[in-house]
């Protein structure tokens, strides 16, 4: 049985104060660092076989706790970054409100090239299940924990899971140091999802 886990980063003062970070380097927030050592134990309890890890700061920071407790290298991969958000990073929802009311309507609608910059979800989800799938391959019958962002898990997951966006967009994001567990159990079965916002 195959088993990814899908590790959201903790908390950073961008995310206290609502603030779009997409792929803004923000570094975790003492709140963040607590959270993630809490979440490492119980993450190094499911004795993971190989870490790999978004390359921005929070989710390297993150993954670098869970590396430490199992004597594991965790290696950065830049496909596991969360969405770009192009002119909204940096800034909070009442912001972009204000200035992007048309994108924000297109981009709360689901449509995959909202505007202002913002990555198309296309390309954003293609990169999220190319990972996955290939760390699956590398690690059959192992177990992987995938330190990356909110969106990105999401998308992940619902790239394995051959799920429509329109499905995906039901999900809630991952609290922060919260985790999304998939397994393929093999037989032709495909992917499950076990768990989701686990911490």
């Amino acid at each position: 049985m195959t088993r990814l886990f899908l590790w959201r980063h903790g908390q950073t003062e961008w995310n206290f104060n609502r603030r779009f970070q997409g792929q803004y380097d923000a570094d975790l927030s003492e709140v963040g660092h607590a959270q993630a050592a809490e979440a490492a134990r119980l993450l190094a309890a499911r004795e993971p076989d190989a870490l790999v890890t978004s390359d921005l700061s929070r989710a390297a920071d993150t993954a670098a706790v869970l590396a430490k407790l199992t004597g594991l290298t965790a290696r950065t991969d830049v496909r596991l970054r969360e969405r770009h958000f192009g002119e909204w990073q940096g800034r909070t929802m009442a912001e972009i409100e204000e200035r992007w009311p048309d994108e924000v309507a297109r981009w709360r609608a689901g449509e995959p090239s909202p505007g202002a910059g913002i990555e198309e979800h296309a390309g954003f989800a293609l990169r999220m299940g190319e990972v996955l799938r290939e760390l699956a391959a590398e690690y059959p019958d192992g177990t992987v924990v995938v330190t990356t962002h909110g969106g990105s898990a999401r998308e992940g997951v619902g790239e394995l899971l051959g799920w429509s966006p329109a499905v995906r967009r039901t999900l809630g994001v991952l609290h922060n140091c919260h985790w999304a567990e998939l397994r393929d159990s093999g037989g032709g079965l495909g992917w499950r999802l076990h768990a989701y916002n686990v911490g």
